[in-house]
């Protein structure tokens, strides 16, 4: 199994960027998947995380209302539409793969995660 984040850069507050994580190696379409994410010096958090249907997400509180997630089970990725950016949001942002049926904000709930992308937001 295989999962490539991409889209990471340096941007300045109030941009935005878009993730994608390409996976291959799982059959994609019937895993929940998730973003998490790992700002210097702090634990690994919950980002997002997308249905195997896509008719559920869950965000953060944190990014509520500014982070979208959406998969395209055709192409094998899950993508996570950044707007509104924070300094805050200054992370390396990972992708996972779901080991239950359900959304969980808990790592424990995810097996293959990708290398991570890194995401610079300046004030």
């Amino acid at each position: 199994v295989q999962l490539q984040a991409s889209g990471g850069g340096l941007v300045q507050a109030g941009g935005s960027l878009r993730l994608s994580c390409a996976t291959s190696g799982l059959f994609f379409s019937s895993h929940v998947m998730g973003w998490f994410r790992q700002a210097p010096g702090k634990e690994r958090e919950f980002v997002a995380a997308i249905t195997r249907s896509g008719g559920n997400t869950n965000f953060a509180d944190s990014v509520k209302g500014r982070f979208t997630i959406s998969r395209d089970d055709a192409k094998n990725t899950v993508y996570l539409q950044m707007n509104s950016l924070k300094p805050e949001d200054t992370a390396v942002y990972y992708c996972a793969v779901g080991t239950t049926p359900i959304v969980t904000t808990l790592h424990s709930g995810y097996t293959y995660w990708g290398q991570g992308t890194q995401v610079t937001v300046s004030s």
